[in-house]
């Protein structure tokens, strides 16, 4: 039997008690904060956020570098390569064009050298800078990155451009399928 509970039995419930203090184990595990005024709230994580920009800056980390640069199985090519590798070729062409800001086209690339590893005798897959060939980028009216497009015979395949990152099951399963359609046709 179900049991119904009207909006005034819902309001007088008591809410939770108040937090007084906090551990804030991400800087320190004994490092504690007074909730009890917004002034020592504010400045608690003023001083911390000073403390970590420090040691930041003292550290020797540097963040790893993305480069579009193309591996054995992906070539990396520009406007005046694209009418000979991609419009020109006699087999299916799947472009991903990439910049070496975008966050989603790094996510995307190990799946990416798998598909060119794994379908290598199918397939030809390129990549293409976003930043270095505008005109390409304007022709083809790419406006998210990563982005695929796959061409055969000279013309992009319908229905076969997709933009986002993709995990390397759904871009398997798209390429399958994508595969299927051209050979069909």
């Amino acid at each position: 039997m179900d049991t119904v509970v009207s909006n005034s039995a819902l309001l007088s419930i008591p809410p939770f008690p108040p937090v007084r203090s906090v551990t804030c184990s991400s800087y320190s595990p004994t490092t504690s904060l007074n909730l009890s005024s917004k002034k020592h709230f504010s400045s608690f994580f003023y001083t911390q956020k000073k403390q970590v920009g420090r040691q930041h800056r003292s550290s020797s980390f540097t963040a790893p570098k993305f480069s579009i640069a193309a591996s054995a199985a992906i070539q990396e090519i520009n406007e005046t390569q694209f009418q000979d590798s991609v419009l020109n070729s006699d087999r299916p062409v799947l472009v991903e064009f990439v910049a070496n800001w975008c966050g989603p086209c790094r996510l995307i690339s190990p799946a990416m050298e798998w598909i060119a590893q794994e379908y290598k005798d199918r397939l030809t897959v390129v990549k293409i800078d976003h930043d270095a060939n505008p005109r390409l980028i304007e022709e083809y009216k790419v406006y998210g990155l990563p982005a695929l497009i796959l061409f055969k015979n000279g013309q992009e395949v319908p229905e076969s451009r997709r933009e986002g990152a993709i995990t390397k099951v759904k871009l398997k399963e798209y390429v399958d399928a994508l595969l299927e359609s051209v050979s069909v046709a």
